[in-house]
């Protein structure tokens, strides 16, 4: 089975992973749960590190920095996310895309996003999840069959939910445009020199913006966890799964995560603001019997398909006829009413 490669309409649109449900879940559904010490009240400034504040928190940076208004970035999203419907295969499967629809509603309502959200499962093996401006997230059961828990699936959707909480899309395409202005100069006085050094700039910058966003992402998307209920840890253990699959079947992860921040790195950062910022709790949401469900039925379908996919470059065995000096393949051989086999010759 190939895998599925998501096109990005523009460039700097797709957001993509690396890499929830409110405590109520424990009550809903029987959860598995990791111990921790009695909570602690955080200060309530409304900073970026308010955990009270989450909700109403400012999170998207100045209004200089974003030339897109929620509207339009609404509307932009819309646009794109009709042609990455158009070019990819939904999962159809009304149980598996109602859990996740409910984990990541769940994450909204504990998080800074100002938009309401539309989440799409991807019938993809490949190990990726993305999100659109204006709300719109995509996630592959080639994800979904990674993550080992829920909180595991959380903390993933969090962090997407993050990158559109901080409008990282359009910030980003806005800095893009401002970077195209400020060298028209090298253009105009460099020639072919001049040009190229543009693109070098507009492509560096880029990507130095991409990984600070993705760094954001990461450290509001723990927090988004963590205030749903969900282990703050769940992301980090997702990671060093995720870069030991890429290091031994390279290629099974998105290209997307090029522009992630090193792994190393993400979680040195996200451990420092655990034990910093997030008062320890006696308890953590960590799975659930629904979440063992979702990974039932996908192991369920990819067993079916693959029983039921030949393989085409599997050997065939041929056999010959040495009696007759002919080649037959084994269902040649099988006896017939009318022909029988060489047994009985």
């Amino acid at each position: 089975m190939g895998k599925l490669r998501i096109p990005c309409p523009h460039p700097f649109v797709m957001v993509g992973l690396v890499v929830c449900c409110l405590q109520l879940a424990v009550a809903q559904h029987p959860a598995s749960v990791v111990s921790g010490a009695s909570p602690q009240r955080s200060k309530h400034t409304k900073s970026v590190d308010d955990l009270d504040a989450i909700g109403t928190r400012n999170v998207s940076g100045k209004r200089i920095g974003n030339w897109y208004s929620l509207e339009r970035e609404i509307k932009l999203g819309h646009e794109y996310s009709d042609q990455i419907e158009s070019e990819t295969k939904p999962l159809h499967d009304p149980f598996i895309t109602e859990y996740v629809n409910r984990v990541v509603q769940n994450i909204v309502r504990n998080s800074d996003a100002k938009v309401p959200f539309v989440i799409k499962v991807i019938d993809s093996e490949e190990i990726n999840a993305f999100a659109l401006p204006g709300g719109f997230l995509y996630v592959n059961s080639g994800l979904l069959l990674a993550t080992e828990n829920e909180a595991e699936l959380a903390a993933v959707m969090a962090h997407e939910i993050a990158h559109v909480a901080a409008r990282h899309a359009t910030r980003q395409m806005t800095r893009i445009h401002i970077l195209d202005l400020t060298s028209i100069p090298l253009v105009a006085f460099g020639g072919n020199i001049g040009g190229a050094a543009r693109e070098a700039v507009v492509s560096l910058s880029a990507m130095r913006f991409s990984r600070t966003y993705e760094a954001e992402a990461d450290y509001l998307g723990v927090e988004y966890a963590y205030k749903a209920g969900y282990d703050p840890r769940a992301l980090i253990s997702f990671l060093e799964r995720l870069n030991l699959v890429e290091n031994q079947n390279p290629g099974a992860v998105s290209r997307a995560f090029s522009t992630h921040p090193p792994t190393g790195d993400r979680i040195r950062k996200m451990l420092q603001e655990i034990e910093h910022l997030l008062p320890a709790r006696a308890a953590y949401v960590l799975s659930t019997s629904d979440f063992d469900e979702l990974r039932s039925r996908l192991v369920s379908r990819i067993s079916k398909h693959s029983n039921s996919t030949p393989d085409p470059h599997r050997p065939t065995l041929r056999r010959r006829d040495t009696r007759e000096g002919n080649e037959f393949t084994p269902s040649d051989a099988a006896p017939s009413p009318d022909r029988p086999g060489p047994a009985s010759r």
